[in-house]
């Protein structure tokens, strides 16, 4: 079984006014959507990041990988290596702050990544057994996800959005209401609120909030480090008793080893342990607890298992942290949780956010908060042409090609500017 042909199609998924640390979603999100077609006819599917710097490092493999057979993984990886294209340090740093998957020194990692799931979904295909086989079997057939909350603009802040029905979400009551529409739709078992885009004290009581409305929720908080430490100190003795995690409140390695000796409190991160050299410095430290891992800049599926090893020998929790995605990542974040035994707390996903889909049969379903897995083969889903066709015309005139929520928050507050810690 030889490689034919790789495709790779940038597309443009339409996402609501969400808030974060560094501003507020654009109203598109971008992805780019890799097949990969074999000699015998089959098509392994992967999706990750649509940033221009990826795309142009997807599109340097994409014809080295013809002629290959889809079980090479190291040949993969030395035609990754062999085409690094120019460095990413000139690109947008709302990425750096938020998706620390499109550092600079990732960039192998993600491409890699990339290709390395459509090249297992293949294997799993041409096998005729699903992805969680053949990553060692199914420890559960039901991955648990988390609520995802965010502090949000009603659609109509700009008639660039896509009307929704969620609606504004700015006050402890707006976003119970949000938390209780998710939890009804999609009967999550678990709470995490975004953090870092308001006032930690009013942030704080909305957590606050979702601790009177939901007592039986884990609850977890993220300000993507935009606190400082003093300000993660005195809002921890707030949230004392109240967190199944505090999340990346403050920057820095150091500065989260610091928080946890003085408060005591759980903290996790996808921001301060994002590659195994960080790894060491936090064993060395204990400055984070539990690692949010993430296939798309930990090189993959099987790097992910190896990095959940590494949470297991030296006594870490791990779960699953989320960007703005379709349903051919959330199939691979589940293979992937469903093959790993200590990834025990349920995992990160934005796909309620998201109306769009380009896999055939429209949404995946989310039911008591899990994906359930099947023993369809591969991923388990397939490409929706249409809809992949729609997409990437959507992305064509949309005019983005890099995310840029600081530009975005400026559309409705000129005098925003990029500061961390903000407070």
């Amino acid at each position: 079984m030889k490689i034919v042909a790789v495709r790779v199609t940038p597309i443009a998924i339409s996402d609501p006014p969400l808030l974060n640390a560094s501003g507020v979603h654009e109203p598109y999100a971008l992805r780019s959507i890799i097949e990969v077609e074999t000699d015998n006819g089959l098509i392994g599917l992967s999706e990750t990041y649509g940033d221009k710097p990826v795309l142009d490092a997807l599109l340097r493999v994409k014809g080295r990988l013809i002629g290959h057979s889809p079980f090479d993984l190291n040949g993969l990886w030395r035609q990754v290596a062999s085409s690094a294209g120019p460095s990413e340090t000139g690109t947008h740093a709302i990425e750096l702050d938020l998706a620390p998957g499109s550092q600079q020194n990732k960039a192998g990692h993600k491409t890699f990544g990339a290709f390395e799931v459509a090249l297992l979904d293949l294997q799993a295909r041409s096998l005729g057994i699903p992805v969680h086989e053949l990553l060692g079997g199914a420890v559960r057939r039901q991955v648990p996800f988390s609520a995802y909350l965010f502090f949000k603009f009603a659609s109509d802040v700009d008639p660039s959005y896509r009307p929704d029905t969620w609606g504004e979400a700015l006050s402890a009551d707006q976003i119970v209401a949000q938390a209780r529409t998710m939890i009804d739709r999609y009967g999550f078992g678990s709470i995490k609120l975004k953090a870092g885009a308001l006032a930690p004290e009013h942030e704080v009581e909305c957590l606050k909030a979702l601790k009177r409305a939901f007592p039986n929720h884990p609850l977890r908080i993220d300000p993507n480090a935009n606190w400082s430490l003093d300000t993660a100190i005195r809002m921890a003795k707030h949230l004392q008793g109240d967190l199944d995690y505090y999340e990346d409140p403050t920057p820095g390695l150091e500065g989260m080893a610091e928080l946890h000796k003085a408060t005591g409190l759980p903290l996790a991160t996808n921001m301060v342990v994002t590659n195994m050299e960080e790894f060491r410095r936090n064993v060395t430290l204990n400055g984070v607890q539990i690692l949010l891992s993430d296939h798309h800049y930990w090189g993959g599926l099987r790097a992910t298992q190896s990095l959940a090893v590494m949470c297991e020998t030296f006594g870490l929790g791990l779960s699953m942290h989320s960007n703005s995605h379709l349903g051919i990542s959330l199939m691979a974040m589940s293979h992937l949780a469903a093959a790993v035994p200590n990834l025990t707390y349920a995992c990160d996903t934005h796909y309620p956010w998201q109306d769009d889909e380009v896999i055939k049969g429209g949404k995946i379903a989310i039911e008591n908060g899990c994906v359930t897995l099947t023993d369809a083969p591969g991923l388990g889903v397939e490409l929706d042409r249409d809809a992949l066709a729609a997409l990437h015309e959507q992305y064509l005139r949309c005019g983005i090609t890099q995310r840029d929520d600081v530009a975005q928050m400026r559309t409705f507050r000129p005098d925003w500017t990029r500061k961390k810690p903000r407070y």
